[in-house]
């Protein structure tokens, strides 16, 4: 297949934004979780990092990564058995790196996929902590986010399920080795966290956003990264990959009109 010549859509400038969380990992087992992250995990695999561990979304290594949708014929091309205690022995090892959709996420990079509003009579009942209290202590996190507003952008989240880097609750100081964020994309921009304390801010702007309108969306003090850049656009090659990576284009369900 040949490079494609189009424009490039807003939720494939995104996806390549996130794919670049992990550009620069070595060999460690990539986890997209939801369509956005997974394709922007297979996008990395494909055009910036021939070296992430893929997953065919069960128990298998896979070559490369699976496409999303109904398969009409294609068949995973596996690699190995890949056990539910294996990735345990890669998460407590650091060596994997996980992009999620949080509910709330705050400042300081702590998220909730629980409850809205007190837990005792909440509002909402989500999914639980699942595993994402261990996930977040043990590996580097990033994020991706497809409707940034202040309902999920919040000075605090209801419920801390993801550890973030808030001081007040690092008394004894903070783990860097393996407990890191990396990277966060929403439909406005990109950000990361490395403002003082390890808080969030913005480093690029996608085609159109000012930073006024991610200020109006963000419900606490937005830092920026000194001057902060254009979004780069996804490249011929990158979507060619995303054509084969989600040859039903169900990648433009992802975001709402803005």
């Amino acid at each position: 297949m040949g490079q494609v010549n189009r424009e490039h859509t807003p939720v494939e400038l995104a996806i390549a934004a996130a794919a670049r969380a992990w550009a620069d990992d070595g060999e460690v087992l990539a986890s997209g979780l939801g369509l956005a992250p997974r394709l922007a995990a297979g996008l990395a695999r494909l055009t910036l990092n021939p070296d992430l561990l893929m997953t065919d979304g069960e128990c298998m290594l896979v070559s490369e990564p699976v496409p999303v949708g109904p398969r009409r014929g294609y068949e995973p091309k596996v690699e190995g058995w890949l056990p539910f205690r294996a990735i345990f022995e890669l998460l407590w090892s650091g060596r994997r790196h996980a992009m999620t959709t949080p509910t709330q996420i705050d400042r300081w990079g702590q998220t909730n996929i629980s409850v809205i509003g007190d837990y005792g009579a909440p509002k909402v009942a989500l999914l639980g902590v699942r595993g994402i209290p261990g996930n977040s202590i043990n590996h580097p996190c990033s994020f991706f986010i497809p409707d940034h507003n202040r309902r999920v952008f919040v000075e605090k989240v209801d419920m801390v399920c993801g550890v973030g880097h808030d001081p007040a609750r690092w008394a004894g100081g903070l783990r860097r080795d393996f407990h890191q964020h990396r990277l966060l994309v929403s439909n406005l921009g990109v950000f990361d966290f490395k403002a003082p304390g390890g808080a969030l801010r913005l480093t690029h702007l996608h085609p159109g956003v000012t930073v006024d309108e991610v200020r109006e969306n963000t419900a606490f003090e937005l830092q920026l990264a000194g001057e902060v850049a254009a979004t780069p656009p996804p490249t011929a090659s990158q979507l060619e990959a995303l054509d084969r990576l989600d040859p039903h284009n169900l990648r433009n369900t992802v975001f709402k009109e803005r």
